[in-house]
């Protein structure tokens, strides 16, 4: 009876155990005898493998496999290896009973009685085609996104390990930086950093911020693998895991070398830009007080003139007028430099060799300078031909020389060097062609960049007071500038100050052309003539008759175009002289009005502006540059009438 309730027991517990096997639906559980046939099916290979136990016990288990894997043998193998091993496991294609395939894991385990007899398999299978799916496309997005960041080529995008070393390696970064993956995974990010910045500790701030706060984001200079720097932006981010400990960093550089320059172009183009503007207002306000400078100066020098001839022959009287004059004459100089400046003065352009030029000015030069200074020259045998106002650029050299020598007090050398140079296209603020360069270069103090851009700025001077008016470079560039050419400074402190002017050279036709123009002298001038002159400023007009008429004319005044015009029509005219600035008819208009009514009228056009804006009516004027004297008043006359 003992052993009959022991029987039952354990038919109860065998029943128990095929329940719970049976119950199981997410996992095929069967048995399988040493030939691999199945012997036992439960539910849940039922479910997924579509035969019921009626129609798969007593069949081979490899019908399950796919056609290719039996006729390759894969079925006998596992169980030879589950017999040789203890176990065998591995992940296939599997076949169902209507031919579709699910992704499966298998473990066969040999069942084996005490004595070691082999009696069968226990085969375990799970269908992972859904997780096997979702792993797939992890994976495929994990190779798109390695993929994509690998094929980036613009940006260096690497990872670094907690302690900040290399741990993978675009293209990108290959190409930015210069190393093959080989040779800098492993190493330390701070390779690619300036040595000043390893000094200074910059790598190890860059991870500890990115730690601190997640990100670090920041420009500044990198090194290639050649030694070659470029200007990067960098951010780094910190990858932590769930926990929230550091895994490493994400980091990313872009080589901004060629932007940073663009904007630095950009900067400089908008504060020449600037500089223009603002030298350009400057220009007009100061050629505007110029203009009105020099009609008061006319007045005072030509009354001074008349009086100096008609008042008694007294020494003591005397030397007071020629001193007025001398100080009229020192204020017209001014005013010619404010001028030029203003590019509005009267230049009488020539042809000039320039070599010719300096070596008659060598005496002169050498005088100004005084004992403690020499002056050594360099120029070529043939220089080519310039074109511009011969007297004014021997004033702007002799200014330039006296300059170099105010920078040395303690006396020095000066350099006076002239050559010809080519300038391209899109290198330089000058148009592209050929240049004459005269420069001259000094060992003085020198000028720190700020000085420098001040410098040609009218009324700026770094001489002490009483010894300089602001206007010498101002009057220089004024005459570069009107001669289609520039003044460049070059300075530093402690490294003297090289001024260059640049003149574009002229070829044989213009100079040709320029040489038939030229006024040439009347050798039989008339000596009295009927004259109009027309000036809008009474004083100006009243001392331009007082020159005419001690000159032996006759003199008819307007202080307008309009008047100038009701005289010519009642009256016979030999010359009209007039001013050019006046409200309501310019002195051009005027001119043209004549000509339309008087075509062969001699006209004298007193202006000191250089250029007579467009649209103003003629242009091709002869021209009496203002303040003029009663001579030049004189020699104009002469020049132009018959």
């Amino acid at each position: 009876m003992e052993v009959l309730n022991r029987h039952d027991t354990s038919l109860d517990e065998e029943g128990r155990f095929r329940l719970l096997v049976d119950a199981i639906t997410d996992y095929a559980i069967y048995m399988l005898s040493p030939e691999g046939i199945v012997t036992s099916w439960n539910t849940g290979a039922q479910r997924f493998k579509g035969y019921k136990p009626s129609e798969i016990l007593g069949e081979h288990f490899s019908r399950f496999y796919l056609e290719e894997d039996r006729a390759a043998g894969i079925p006998a193998r596992a169980l030879a290896t589950a017999e040789e091993h203890g176990r065998f496991e591995g992940e296939g294609w599997r076949q169902r009973k209507d031919g579709t395939r699910f992704w499966a894991h298998v473990i066969i385990d040999p069942i084996r009685r005490p004595s070691g007899e082999l009696i069968g398999y226990a085969k375990i299978t799970r269908d992972l085609t859904e997780r096997r799916a979702a792993e797939q496309t992890i994976r495929q997005s994990e190779e798109q996104f390695r993929r994509l960041v690998q094929g980036v080529s613009d940006y260096a995008i690497y990872m670094l390990d907690p302690d900040g070393n290399v741990s993978s390696w675009n293209f990108g970064a290959e190409r930015i930086k210069g190393y093959r993956p080989q040779e800098i995974i492993g190493r330390h990010f701070s390779t690619f950093y300036t040595a000043e910045d390893r000094e200074a500790g910059v790598p190890q701030t860059a991870l500890d911020i990115a730690r601190a706060e997640g990100r670090f984001e920041r420009e500044g200079w990198r090194v290639r693998k050649d030694g070659t720097r470029f200007w990067a932006s960098i951010v780094i981010d910190v990858i932590r895991d769930d926990e929230g400990d550091v895994l490493g960093f994400a980091k990313i550089t872009r080589d901004i070398t060629e932007k940073m320059e663009t904007q630095r172009a950009l900067e400089q183009a908008r504060e020449e830009l600037f500089q223009s503007q603002k030298m350009e207002a400057i220009g007009q306000l100061t050629g505007g007080i110029a203009h009105d400078f020099n009609n008061l100066l006319m007045a005072v020098l030509g009354s001074l003139e008349i009086l100096k001839k008609r008042m008694p022959q007294d020494l003591s009287l005397t030397s007071l007028v020629d001193n007025a004059m001398q100080g009229a004459q020192r204020g017209a100089a001014l005013t010619q430099r404010m001028l030029a400046f203003s590019r509005r003065q009267e230049l009488h352009m020539e042809p000039i060799d320039v070599s010719g030029l300096v070596r008659g000015m060598m005496d002169i030069l050498s005088r100004s300078l005084g004992p403690l200074t020499v002056i050594e020259t360099s120029f070529p045998v043939r220089l080519p031909t310039i074109m511009t106002d011969p007297n004014q650029l021997e004033m702007a050299i002799l200014n330039l020389v006296v300059n170099a020598r105010d920078a040395m007090p303690s006396g020095g050398r000066i350099a006076l060097r002239a050559s010809e140079e080519s300038v391209p296209s899109g290198k330089s603020p000058l148009p592209p062609g050929r240049y004459v360069r005269i420069a001259v270069v000094d060992e003085g103090e020198g000028m720190d960049a700020k000085t420098v851009e001040q410098a040609i700025t009218p009324f700026f001077t770094t001489k002490g007071i009483g010894k300089g008016t602001g206007l010498g470079l101002s009057m220089v560039q004024g005459l570069a500038s009107q001669s289609g050419g520039r003044l460049i400074l070059k300075s530093s402190l402690g490294q003297g100050t090289t001024a260059e002017l640049w003149f574009p050279v002229v070829i044989a036709e213009q100079v040709t052309a320029v040489a038939a123009d030229l006024p040439q002298r009347e050798e039989n001038a008339p000596r009295r003539l009927r004259i109009v002159a027309v000036d809008d400023d009474g004083l100006v007009l009243m001392n331009t008759t007082l020159m005419l008429e001690d000159l032996g004319h006759t003199v008819f005044e307007a202080m307008a175009g309009s008047e100038a015009l009701d005289i010519l029509r009642k009256q016979q005219v030999d010359l009209v002289i007039c001013d050019h600035a006046m409200p309501r008819m310019t002195g051009a208009q005027l001119a043209q009005a004549i000509r339309d009514e008087w075509p062969d009228m001699p006209i004298i056009l007193a202006t000191g502006y250089a250029e007579i804006p467009e649209g103003a009516g003629i242009v091709d004027l002869p021209r009496l540059g203002k303040p003029f004297s009663q001579a030049q008043l004189a020699e104009a006359i002469s020049r132009i009438a018959s």
